[in-house]
This record gives C-alpha cells, sequence and structure tokens, in this order.
C-alpha cells in the first residue's frame, strides 16, 4: 500500500474551469483509470434567487477542506485529488465547488467525491446568505439535517480494497 497523496485545495473569489483543472490534474499521467468530477452550481430557486453570498473564515476554512481531502485520500486509493470552493457573491449557473478525484478504477473515485462533498457541507466553515431577484436581502441559509444524515453513512468501516 502506498502514502496517501497529498490533496491540492483552493479557495478563491475567481471562477474556475472544470475542463482545464480536470486536464492538468490529468497532465502526464497514465496511471489514471478514473476522473470523477463533482461540480457544485448556485440554483436560482426557481426565479427567486438573484445570487448567494458566500462567506468563509479565512485559514480554518482551508485547513478544514485539506483536512476531509486527506482522511478522502487515506481512505481510498487515489492518485490525485483537487478541491476548490469559492466565497464572493455567486449568481445562478455559476461555480460554487469543484472536486475531482482520480484514482485507478472508478468507485474509489466517485467514493471519495460523494464523502468529500457530503463533509463539505456539514463541516466546512462557509456561510451562504441569499440575494432575492426582487431586489431584497434573504437571511443566511440554515443548516439541514438531511445534510448531517447523509455523513451517517461514512461512518462504516472503509472497503477491505484499500
Amino acid at each position: 500500500m502506498s502514502a496517501p497523496i497529498d490533496p491540492a485545495v483552493r479557495i478563491q473569489r475567481e471562477d474556475f474551469d472544470l475542463a482545464k483543472e480536470s486536464t492538468a490534474l490529468c497532465a502526464g499521467r497514465s496511471d489514471v483509470g478514473a476522473l470523477v468530477t463533482f461540480s457544485g452550481l448556485c440554483r436560482d430557486e426557481a426565479g427567486t434567487l438573484a445570487a448567494l453570498e458566500l462567506e468563509h473564515y479565512p485559514g480554518m476554512a482551508e485547513a478544514e477542506i485539506r483536512r476531509i481531502a486527506r482522511q478522502a485520500a487515506e481512505r481510498w486509493p487515489l492518485n490525485a485529488l483537487t478541491v476548490i470552493h469559492r466565497y464572493g457573491k455567486i449568481r445562478p449557473g455559476e461555480n460554487i465547488v469543484l472536486v475531482l478525484a482520480a484514482s485507478r478504477h472508478r468507485q474509489a473515485a466517485f467514493d471519495a467525491a460523494a464523502f468529500i462533498m457530503d463533509f463539505l457541507k456539514t463541516r466546512a466553515p462557509f456561510w451562504k446568505k441569499e440575494h432575492h431577484a426582487d431586489g431584497s436581502e434573504g437571511g443566511w441559509v440554515e443548516a439541514r439535517d438531511v445534510d448531517d444524515e447523509a455523513t451517517q453513512r461514512w461512518h462504516k468501516s472503509p472497503p477491505p480494497d484499500r
């Protein structure tokens, strides 16, 4: 068993290009058999949302995302891993988060990406404020129980083929 990889983690205001990030992650590699990408986008909430404003705790947010990504890299045999999370005012249709998980086989990449997203939703120190299409300012988005429940599936033992 080889040592876990060191994940790349970025928190940034500017947008990212999914295709560029995927290409960069796999460039010059022949050990990757699967690349799973998850891109989270801002929804318009049936036309009522003009933007989400994401705030984060600098330093702490990077450290927590890195901790979550390292847990995934320790749990599954990944060849590479990138996590990018944006902050600032994000409009419907724009990117919020990107997870790229590369491995020799697809299941490890799928599981690692799902694990990371489940824990980002519940553990990363980000706060979302709604800005409505009618010009009014919405409140802060509350945490959802369903997100906490999603993390429960990962408390089982990892698969034996690590």
